[in-house]
């Protein structure tokens, strides 16, 4: 039998990336820059569809790939319904979802529109994996301390599930046989408790809980929050660009840029170490309540994300949870790689698609 051919897709606000695998191997992956110019006539998001398909088809031309050789297409999943973690087969319902933006309006919506517009002439499936809406949360997990709140699983589900897995197979064992506690450290920081194969607790990565990160504030005094917001000085879309996108290191330090953050700490900037530092101290706590979360029993600490290659932040972390477990380390997120293991999985029989 020969290998299967997988295209993904993986729509970014600026750029479209895919990529091309034959069962786990790349074959190639591309990034398709979007001017401002380009995108600047669409009013929304998801109007962007026949463009950026236009352009994935003449890029895969232009690379002599025959899509007719294509085993299925896999896009990133976006901000759809609530779902179990998982590989979905891109159906009318999800289609829906994804164009009326059920749950915001956000790039990674047209992952699966464009799997299913090229993947349906073909006869082949369309898949997503793991977008950052899985919930397996358990439900004591769900209560905030107010009836009219529900914390809720929006995380960095695809990395987080394809580096746990990674780290069940160093370890020896099966994913749905281990409980690890992992650390997604990118612009917004995650961190899950992974119970036998489940994410059974995780902070809201994007809405303000749990550390903060290089552009989000994380879990803020509630009451100072209520107050700025009717202060009169803030607009609602500015105090949510204050939360995600404009909170964290950024507005301490007037930027984003990890690497900037560090040659300042070399330079002897002691502002910059103090809010680094307590950064990787909020991590360490968010890690230890994960723990706590599954009664202390904890195979291995698992930290992954692009802040995981910075060795002095992770070692602020790591000095603070050793004593929990083994930690381990995955730098960087290949999200690309781990939609096509998910579409892989399911082709070879190992997994069953999921119907949305």
């Amino acid at each position: 039998m020969g290998k299967f051919r997988i295209l993904v897709i993986n729509p970014g606000s600026t750029s479209t990336k895919i990529a091309l695998f034959e069962d786990a191997e790349q074959v190639f992956r591309k990034s398709i820059p979007h001017s401002r110019e380009e995108l600047a006539s669409y009013n929304k998001i998801v109007d962007q569809y026949e463009f950026r398909k236009d352009v994935i088809l003449k890029t895969l031309q232009e690379m002599d790939v025959d899509i007719k050789t294509l085993s299925c297409v896999v896009g990133r999943g976006g901000l759809l319904r609530s779902i179990p973690s998982g590989t979905y087969k891109v159906n009318k319902q999800m289609l829906e979802d994804l164009r009326v933006g059920l749950q915001g309006e956000h790039a990674s919506n047209l992952g699966g529109i464009l799997a299913h517009s090229i993947a349906e002439p073909l006869g082949i499936p369309a898949f997503i994996v793991d977008p950052v809406v899985v919930d397996e949360m358990w439900d004591i997990a769900r209560i905030s301390g107010m009836p009219e709140i529900k914390r809720r699983s929006i995380f960095h589900a695809l990395n987080q599930k394809a580096m746990a897995r990674a780290a069940a197979r160093d370890l020896g064992r099966s994913y749905e046989d281990v409980n690890l506690v992992v650390a997604h450290l990118g612009g917004g920081i995650s961190v899950g408790a992974h119970r036998k194969g489940k994410v059974v607790d995780v902070n809201d990565a994007l809405n303000g809980e749990g550390p903060f990160a290089p552009e989000r504030a994380g879990g803020l005094i509630a009451w100072d929050v209520a107050k700025m917001a009717f202060s009169g000085e803030y607009t609602p879309d500015e105090l949510r660009k204050k939360i995600a996108g404009k909170g964290g290191i950024v507005a301490y330090l007037g930027t984003n840029d990890m690497r900037e953050v560090e040659r300042r700490i070399a330079e002897g900037d002691k502002k910059a170490e103090m809010v680094y530092k307590a950064m990787a101290y909020q991590v360490a706590k968010e890690i230890g309540a994960m723990a706590a979360a599954m009664y202390g029993e904890v195979d291995a600490i698992v930290i992954t994300g692009g802040l995981a290659r910075d060795e002095q932040f992770v070692s602020w972390v790591k000095e603070r949870v050793s004593f929990i477990a083994k930690v381990m380390i995955y730098p960087g997120e290949d999200e690309m790689r781990a939609l096509a293991l998910g579409a892989l999985r399911v082709l070879k029989g190992e997994e069953q698609a999921k119907e949305y």
